[in-house]
Order: structure tokens, then sequence, then C-alpha cells
């Protein structure tokens, strides 16, 4: 009972605050709904940015991964922290300056507008089917678990899943349709305190626990018992082999961070550069902690329940209900409520501003007012929510589904990102090369991984059979070397679509260059400290890896 009010009454708090603090912006323009009237400060900007990128299939999920390969998986946090380094020093600057609302926008100045809308439309696909049912499904999962629903309401877990899925889903749809950006980017803010905090504790606790009661101790032990789990570098059947640090791996986190809508708009959303600067920069700093989170508390489950879990995402689940006093039990289940709820309506804010903006305004209705623009862009989205709300009971198999959804999401982040880059630093490259470079390496991709991928390897692992391999663990190994990493993929595709757009751009080069205008929306002096600060960060996660090669 204790747990269950800490819980709501934390819920509640929240909901309170976020209301105070959004209660005089005016929504009903572009700026004030989809961009909180530019207003955001480095710490809003930050704390929304972590919480937005932090949910249950990524606490859950990359513990259970660290349970399972070690500290190698750290690379999803810790190199995110360059990639955020270099939007704050590279594309947020060129972002203000043109006073883009959504990151389609500049495609539509840079090319043309089919480019911009073939865009929006390839987000929003990746939005509609793939993340927000499955953000739902997996935190009702988590909640239902904490709290044992079908016990408390004595109802089968199917009931209880979709009972949660509803909670969640109205919940998240109040905050991210009627309350706008503001409203999700003030409560994410609250709640990555929360998180960090209660993230914080949990290895804390199973450290004290592994050490006797002292935590130094813990330590100790855990890294002299378990060598094997602390190396930096993947081996080549790893989840995330050493060498694709330095191909896919940095370009997927430059699209999620730089590119991604879901990601960048808390940064446009800045009151100016300077503030956005230093609230990505903030936001980098804590990613490299972010390990500390989402990787170690992994390993410890290993050391304490050994190698024994049928399902290496129990672990994360495991140790908190562990470690975890009981008396904060309910309050660290609001703050893992809270990152459920701020992916889910983070993804249906963005949802809504690249409908309104991109597709309504531009499409739909050119005359529309900016209010109507907001009205329209509210009604996809109770739409949206109702549609991810209905589907996501239906989700299966949600933890294999992660892992394979990191590869899928290759179908559009690349090729998406080849032509932000490629648009940012040419001039003459026309909008036939972006046409071109979105479809083929979409459709390259496609055939790589779902045609090319599973031929090669199911011919080897025959071959491996014939030859009398039969080992599960060889055969897995056979299987991962027959084909390039997907990561590996990605690169490969990426520098064949640049050259393919610049050689486009040199046999057809636009008639007039592109020049970027400055809209004056925002002040975009940047911060004196940005690239000292940046080239610090870079020095420490290099440090990183260093240490625990």
């Amino acid at each position: 009972m204790i747990g269950i009010l800490s819980f709501v009454g934390f819920t509640v708090l929240v909901a309170i605050i976020a209301y105070f603090a959004t209660r005089k912006t005016d929504e009903s323009t572009s700026d004030g709904y989809f961009l909180g009237g530019r207003s955001l400060t480095a710490g809003v900007i930050a704390g929304s940015l972590l919480l937005t990128n932090l949910s249950t299939e990524q606490i859950v999920g990359l513990n259970g991964s660290s349970y399972a390969n070690g500290l190698s998986v750290m690379a999803w946090e810790t190199l995110a922290a360059i990639a955020i380094v270099v939007t704050a020093i590279f594309l947020l600057p060129r972002y203000l300056k043109g006073g883009l609302t959504t990151v389609p926008q500049f495609l539509a100045e840079r090319y043309d507008v089919t480019t911009k809308t073939i865009t929006s439309a390839l987000f929003l696909t990746g939005y509609v089917v793939v993340l927000l049912p499955i953000i739902l499904y997996s935190g009702s999962v988590a909640i239902s678990g904490m709290f044992d629903v079908p016990s408390l309401l004595n109802v089968s877990d199917d009931a209880a899943i979709k009972i949660c899925v509803w909670g969640i889903g109205i919940v998240g749809s109040i905050y991210a349709v009627f309350g706008g950006l503001k409203a999700v980017a003030v409560s994410d803010s609250i709640n990555a305190i929360g998180l960090l905090v209660g993230g914080v504790l949990v290895p804390i606790f199973g450290l004290i626990i592994i050490g006797d009661g002292n935590f130094f101790e813990g330590i100790t032990t855990l890294m002299e018992s378990n060598p094997e789990k602390f190396q930096s570098m993947g081996a080549e059947t790893s989840p995330v082999p050493f060498h694709t640090l330095f191909t896919g791996m940095m370009l997927v986190q430059l699209f999620y961070w730089g590119t991604n809508q879901q990601i960048i708009q808390r940064a446009l959303a800045a009151k100016n550069l300077k503030e956005g600067q230093k609230g990505l920069m903030l936001a980098s700093f804590i990613k490299i902690l972010g390990p500390i989170i989402v990787v170690l508390p992994g390993i410890i489950a290993f050391h304490i329940f050994g190698a024994d879990l049928e399902n290496a995402d129990e672990a994360y689940p495991l140790l908190v209900n562990r470690v975890m006093p009981s008396t904060l039990i309910g309050f660290f289940a609001a703050v893992i409520f809270g990152a459920i709820l701020s992916s889910f309506n983070s993804v249906l804010n963005s949802s809504v501003t690249l409908f309104g903006i991109d597709i309504y305004k531009q499409h739909i209705n050119k005359e529309a007012t900016e209010k109507t623009v907001v009205k329209y862009g509210k009604i996809f989205g109770t739409f949206l929510a109702i549609a991810a709300m209905f589907i996501a009971p239906f989700i299966a198999d949600a933890g294999s589904l992660f892992a394979y959804l990191q590869e899928v999401n290759g179908i559009y982040s690349i090729p998406i990102l080849t032509i932000i880059v490629v648009g940012y630093l040419t001039r003459f490259v026309p909008a036939i090369a972006a046409k071109i470079g979105v479809v083929s390496g979409s459709v390259l991709y496609i055939i790589s991984q779902f045609v090319l991928q599973p031929y090669f390897q199911d011919q080897a692992v025959a071959d491996a059979k014939a030859n009398g391999v039969s080992g599960v663990a060889e055969l897995a190994a056979v299987e991962a070397s027959a084909y390039p990493h997907f990561l590996d993929v990605m690169a490969i595709l990426f520098v064949l679509n640049v050259a393919i757009m610049l050689i486009i751009g040199k046999i057809w080069p636009r008639e007039v260059p592109y020049l970027q205008e400055h809209t004056k929306q925002v002040d975009i002096k940047p911060w004196k400290y940005v690239k000292p600060v940046g080239v610090m960060i870079i020095v420490i996660v290099i440090g990183i890896y260093a240490y625990f090669a």
C-alpha cells in the first residue's frame, strides 16, 4: 500500500508542477504548441532529452544485454555523448538560424517540398507503426509486473496488460496532445531527476549487498570476480563489435541525436543558441554516466544471480526487487512510469508536429491559420494515440522485437541522415539527388538485410552442420560471421549514397546555389565554452574506453 501511495503521489506532483509551469504559454500558435514558445532553457532541454531517450525498453533491455555480454554494450550510451557534441557545434546553429520547427522543413528549403514530404512520411511511419505501440506494450508489462496488477485487480495477465496500455496511453495523450511540447518537457525534467536518483540507487544498493555492507568492497569484488564483463572492446560475435564504433555506430548516433525529430525538437525549442548548446552539453556529459544506470546493474545482476536466467531481460526487474528497499519501490515505479510516459508522449508530440506542419499545412489546407494547424494536429494525435492503444496489446514478443528494431530502423535513419549532411555541406546538389538518395538508401538496405543476409547466413549454417558443427555457440558464431554486421552495412550505404548525391550534383547542379537565411526568431550567438567543453567530453569518452580496454 505504501508503494502504491508513493507512486500515485509522485505522479500527481509531476502533473501539478507541469500544469502551473505551462498555464501561461500561448499554445494557439505553432511555436507555442509545438516548440513551447521557443522558451526552453538549458536544464529543461537536458532533462527532456535524457528522459525522452530513456524508457523501459532501454533500461530493461540494455541491462539485459550487459548481463549477457558485459560492458561492451555501453557504446549505445557513451558514443551518444560524442554525437550530441557534434549536434551542438555543427547542426543546432544551422537549425536555429533557419528558425526550424521540424527537421524536414530544412529539406523543403534546401531541396523541395516533395523531399520534405517523403522524409516526414518516413518519420511518421517509423513512429506510428513501430515506436508508439511498442512503448505502450513494454511499459505496460513493466507496470503490471511491478504492482502485480493481475492479482491486484483479479484479472488475467492479458486483461492487466490492456488496462495498463490504456492507462498509460490516456495519461500520455493528455500531456502530449493537450499540453504541447512545454508540458512534455517540464514533466520530463522532473521525472529525469527521479530517474537519475532512482537509477543510481539500484547499483549502489546492489554493490553494498555484494560487498556485505561495504560499497567500495562491492566494487572490488564485482570487478575481480567478473573481469570478462568489464571489457569495453566487444568481440566480433558481440552485439557491438569494437570495429563498428568507427563505422555505423556513430552514424546511428548522429541520426538519433542530431536529426531525429523526436529528440532534436527539444533543442529546436531553445530560447537561444546559447541555451540550446548548454542544454545539449549537459545532456552529453550525463550520457557518459548513463552506463551506471543502464549497463552496470546488468553486470551486478550477473554476479548476484549467475548465468542461470532464461531471459536476460529479467535481470533488471529481479535486481530491483532484490536490492531496492520496499519503501522506495513505489517511488521507483513512479519514475519508471514517468520514463514510459516520456517516450510515449514525446513520440506522439513529434508525430503531431510533423503532421500539422509538414502534411496538413503543406498539402491539405495551405491557407490554414496557426490555430487551425494546432487544432487538426491535436485531432490527428488523438486518433494516433487511440490506434496505438488498440495495437499495443497484440504485440506478442516485445523482448526479441526490440533488438530487431535497432536493425530495422536503418531503413530510414541512414538515408535521412545522408540527405541532411549533404544538404548542409554542399550548395549545388539538387533535389533529385536527395530523392534518389532516400529511395536508393532504403531499398538497398532492405535488400541487404532482408534478402541477402538471411540467404548467406542460412547457407553458412547449413555448410557448418554438414561439416559436423553442432554446438549452439559455434553455429551462432558461424551465422554472425557469414554476413557484415548491420552497422557496417549502414556505413557502406552511407558512403555510397553520399557518392551518388555528389555525382548527381556534379552532373546536374542547382542553377542557384543554396544559401541559408537567418530568420532571426532566436539569438544565434554561440555559447563561448561550447568547443572546449565538447573537446573535454570527447577526451573523457576516449579515456573510459582506454581504461576498460
